[in-house]
């Protein structure tokens, strides 16, 4: 699963080698993007954010499995 949500985050971002994806507690994604990129994941009003957690909510139910997707902000150092 983790591989479908960084395509997914890696194509609509300029700066891909700052796409972060990880496993959670309790089966939940965390996505971290550079700020510049926040506005192209959460799209206009959270339409692209929601039907990427819809996408991960379908592939998870075909393994049975209920997925959370976060989208956070990359640490700027």
């Amino acid at each position: 699963m983790l591989e479908l949500v960084k395509f997914m985050i890696t194509e609509l971002v300029d700066n891909k080698e700052e796409v972060e994806v990880t496993m959670g507690e309790e089966n939940t994604i965390n996505v971290k993007v550079a700020k510049a990129d926040m506005g192209k994941v959460i799209g206009k009003d959270g339409k692209i954010a929601k039907a990427i957690r819809t996408i991960t909510k379908a592939a998870g139910s075909r393994e049975g499995v209920k997925y959370s997707v976060v989208i956070l902000e990359a640490d700027e150092d």
